[in-house]
């Protein structure tokens, strides 16, 4: 849990898992003088594509009828401060995309649209990095977006929030690529828990990835690439070489 004013952030550690009442330790740490982890090892990352009209058009296709989902492996998962690694001689162009992530609180199957918020942990920043042009030539997202480092999220989860409304950023070397709000969002976090859950269980520390606004481009070995989003904060990771 992170406290305090501006210029005096502090984490305040719990004893054992957050999905349940939890329990402070005492021990307190500044900010700074931690490194932050992801705030979750989820059992899976489910994504969602083309669920912003911009996007889908710049990909060169519609909104789908129905919410449009795939699996990223938890293997890809980092945090904030984390680099991701470019698969040199594997891909020859690896693209950012922002978005808000949902984290899952409670085991759950088959959730009613009207009910999907007494699933939810909290939310968090997430970068769903893809290999483009192996996504172009698999016609298919494994590959393309499994590579390990391909899912950075954090740099925490944010429990009190209305995610209706948020401001999104993304940003390649201080230079602002993308911008959006969630309101945007062909498909609401309550219709995408209903979809998803009504194929697959979830579970808590599962992750679900709401789709990119427009703006996608690719990352070049040494760019720093940031994902804020109003109410949570921002996440960052540099590129390297892997």
């Amino acid at each position: 849990m992170v406290e305090g004013g501006p210029g005096e952030e502090f984490v305040s550690a719990i004893s054992g898992h957050p999905f349940g009442p939890i329990q402070f330790t005492g021990e307190r740490h500044a900010l700074t003088d931690v490194k932050l982890l992801a705030p979750m090892l989820p059992s899976k990352v489910v994504a969602i594509g083309r669920n912003y009209a911009e996007h889908a058009r710049e990909m060169g296709g519609e909104v789908p009828e129905e919410p449009l989902f795939f699996l990223k492996p938890s293997t890809s998962v980092i945090g904030t401060g984390d680099a991701i690694a470019y698969p040199v001689g594997l891909s020859q162009r690896v693209d950012y995309e922002g978005e808000l992530a949902v984290v899952i609180g409670r085991l759950c199957h088959q959730v009613p649209v009207e009910r999907a918020h007494e699933v939810v942990f909290g939310y968090t920043c997430a970068n769903d990095v893809t290999a483009r042009d192996l996504q172009k030539k698999d016609v298919q997202f494994t590959r393309a977006k499994g590579f390990d480092t391909f899912c950075p999220l954090g740099p925490w989860i944010q429990t009190e929030l209305d995610p209706a409304d948020l401001g999104i950023t993304t940003k390649v070397n201080g230079e602002v690529r993308q911008s959006s709000r969630t309101s945007k969002l062909m498909y609401d976090i309550p219709a995408l828990i209903a979809h998803v859950s009504a194929v697959m269980t979830l579970i808590p520390g599962d992750v679900i990835l709401t789709g990119t606004p427009e703006g996608v481009g690719p990352l070049e070995i040494g760019d720093e690439v940031s994902v804020g989003i109003e109410g949570i904060g921002t996440l960052s990771n540099v590129v390297v070489s892997r």
